[in-house]
């Protein structure tokens, strides 16, 4: 409970820190839907597209206090484990998540271990590009960024709930990977996206499980293209 505490804390200090330095642009994807008419208390997926920053807690800001409430104790999340490693960001990131999960870059035990975690109450997000995009727009080896499959996986354990899909306009004005100091009152673009899980499996479901992750990348890639603010 004290961990839990904490992290409601943390989450709830960043989000009210954001709201004093920067200005956010919200923009609901959603027919009809507006920011003060949205029911998060089924939100049980978080897929957050254009992965631009390790600043990206700022996006906390968009959420009310009940739902920072609930994920300081059911979210979880991977964690790369060369942030997870450093000795004070990944400090950090631990006590702001307790349910952050290290991993690596490739598919072994470790991504494994991230699925056995997600637990009946879990709230799990996911950054399917899995690395970040540098000012260039490819990512840290030059190569052109592209979603990954993961998320395939972690929609096999879903069968209700919502998702929501946050669609970055990218943070490199703020802080781009590697910049230590991050620059204040700039303004913060997003989309957001809210829609059933199990809709949105059925849309894309294939009785080949590899047909099904194709597919879903394919959604992925699509969306970062065409989705995000510009």
């Amino acid at each position: 409970m004290i961990n839990r505490f904490f992290s409601y804390f943390l989450l709830s200090s960043v989000k009210y820190l954001s709201a004093v330095f920067y200005r956010y642009d919200i923009n609901w994807l959603n027919d009809n839907l507006t920011h003060k008419q949205v029911d998060w208390s089924n939100i049980r997926l978080i897929v957050l597209l254009n992965h631009t920053s390790l600043f990206e807690p700022i996006f906390l800001r968009i959420v009310p206090n009940s739902f920072l409430w609930n994920i300081s104790k059911n979210l979880v999340i991977p964690g790369a484990d060369i942030t997870m490693n450093r000795p004070i960001l990944g400090k950090f990131f631990r006590k702001l998540v307790p349910g952050v999960v290290s991993i690596t870059r490739k598919r072994d035990f470790t991504w494994s271990h991230f699925l056995s975690k997600i637990h009946p109450k879990a709230i799990v997000a996911i950054l399917p590009e899995g690395r970040m995009k540098r000012a260039d727009g490819l990512d840290k080896h030059g190569k052109e960024m592209s979603v990954r499959g993961g998320l395939a996986d972690i929609l096999e354990g879903f069968d209700n709930g919502e998702a929501l899909f946050i669609y970055s306009g990218g943070l490199h004005h703020i802080q781009t990977p590697g910049q230590k100091i991050p620059r204040i009152f700039k303004k913060v673009k997003v989309n957001l996206e809210k829609f059933s899980i199990e809709k949105y499996k059925e849309n894309l479901m294939d009785s080949d499980f590899m047909k099904f992750k194709s597919k879903i990348m394919d959604d992925l890639n699509h969306r970062l293209k065409n989705l995000t603010p510009k």
